[in-house]
């Protein structure tokens, strides 16, 4: 369900309340209030939702874009995968012509260290 939320609020530009989010997310499968809150509430806890307070309720936005969020996910990843060229070799082989071309590109276009391209 966190990443329903997540989706719901990176889709929207403006702050979003629980009962906003609690709405989209239920279109397929009914969601309780107090369950949208709750997850909403540990998603902030951990830093990925920033709130404001309006009112009685609270206004939610990302902290991060999904761009920066899905990054994080895959460093974890890297992290706890052991052997990590080998995850990195798995994760390539499974790219599409366009993904690898894309992956490519930023390659390239990434300085190194020693501020040269690649």
């Amino acid at each position: 369900m966190e990443a329903a939320v997540m989706q719901c609020v990176w889709a929207t530009p403006e702050p979003q309340s629980v009962r906003q989010v609690q709405a989209q997310i239920s279109t397929e499968r009914s969601f309780a209030y107090t369950t949208v809150m709750t997850v909403m509430d540990n998603l902030h806890s951990k830093g990925l939702l920033a709130r404001v307070r309006n009112g009685r309720a609270y206004l939610y936005s990302p902290k991060q874009t999904r761009e920066e969020y899905t990054a994080s996910i895959l460093g974890d990843v890297l992290a706890d995968g052991g052997d990590r060229r080998g995850v990195l070799m798995h994760f390539v082989d499974r790219l599409d012509e366009d993904a690898l071309a894309s992956l490519r590109q930023v390659l390239d276009d990434t300085p190194r260290e020693d501020g040269s391209r690649s």
